[in-house]
């Protein structure tokens, strides 16, 4: 990618976090006491997210290589996994930051068609990845609290269930046909941005194309990758709930690590539901407050849990952007195949 291209990205991810500070509500010794009590646990969840991370970007790199020799390394994918998270962290609509950066940068490696796919692909996989794991959460629920769950409740799980079965049925469906040129022609539709699209559309024809029978490819003829890739996403899913558990750990011993996994599932959804807003600013904190409220815990532990996450997320995605500028001038491209 061109130095001009890394420093736009650099400069958007700087840019937010600059004004995300400025305009927090916390004050900086509000946020130095909270840390100062979450001791040794702190750096223990900051940590934690190296072996996420890793999880993440192992995923990244079975869809990337599928079984072939590998044209770029882990730790380079591993880089490009924390710099296009913390891009989505701080741009509206999440997808809008990281993704393109990715592309970007494995362009030179992989050609412009399979870096694509394998970027569309990941992606698809890690939000497949949060329907699974949310299914997976309704049903740890019914089997701890399903006999204690009141009539609002009940109806809220058959809610939540339907959600996620919807999202799952389109998953499967994007898996099978492809989704790059029917999510184009969608955003064609969008005022302001149909005349460009339908004529990147008309000259790119071929290479949309091209990058779904790729997508389709992978659900239906290698699917050893396909669900590598997806039980990788899901382990990290189940495993980030250690972050939830170590910070309760500062404030109770009462809390056993699946309701932990229930918490991270009931937040990340109420999450997800405001998308449009850069790190979810409001949104997660409110999640946590419910999430504890409905396992009967102090909503005080939703809201500092929510902050020591939020801590480490600015810390994460400035590591990420930093790196968007480390570790470039080494890089000699491999001609793709």
């Amino acid at each position: 990618m061109k130095p001009l291209y890394r420093n736009f990205f650099l400069a958007i991810g700087t840019v937010a976090i600059i004004i995300m500070l400025c305009t927090s509500e916390l004050s900086y010794t509000e946020l130095w006491d909270n840390v100062c009590r979450a001791g040794y646990w702190f750096p223990a969840i900051i940590i934690l997210w190296v072996f996420l991370y890793l999880g993440n970007a192992w995923s990244w790199s079975a869809i990337i290589h599928d079984g072939a020799a590998p044209r770029l390394s882990f730790w380079r994918i591993y880089k490009y996994t924390i710099s296009g998270y913390a891009l989505n962290y701080v741009t509206p609509v999440g997808l809008l930051g990281g993704e393109p950066y990715r592309i970007m940068e494995l362009t030179p490696y992989l050609g412009a068609a399979k870096a694509t796919s394998s970027v569309i692909l990941y992606a698809m996989m890690h939000i497949f990845s949060h329907f699974c794991f949310w299914t997976f959460s309704i049903l740890l629920y019914l089997l701890l609290y399903g006999r204690e769950m009141t009539t609002a409740m009940a109806f809220f799980m058959f809610l939540c269930s339907c959600f996620c079965g919807t999202g799952i049925y389109f998953f499967q469906k994007g898996y099978k046909n492809g989704l790059a040129m029917k999510t184009l022609r969608f955003f064609a539709c969008v005022p302001g941005l149909k005349s460009r699209l339908q004529r990147f559309i008309r000259t790119r024809e071929e290479s949309i194309r091209k990058v779904d029978c790729q997508i389709a490819a992978l659900h239906a003829q290698r699917k050893s990758t396909f669900y590598k890739s997806l039980f990788a996403e899901f382990a990290v899913r189940v495993a980030g709930c250690l972050e939830i558990q170590f910070i309760l750990l500062i404030l109770t011993d009462h809390v056993s690590f699946w309701d932990c996994v229930l918490i991270q599932a009931f937040t990340s959804l109420f999450a997800n539901l405001f998308f449009f807003i850069p790190m979810g600013m409001g949104a997660r904190e409110g999640g946590f407050a419910l999430a504890v409220g409905g396992l009967s815990l102090a909503g005080a532990y939703g809201v500092y849990t929510g902050l020591i996450v939020r801590l480490r997320e600015l810390i994460w995605t400035a590591v990420g952007l930093l790196l968007i500028k480390l570790g470039n001038k080494k890089s000699i491209p491999v001609r793709p195949a």
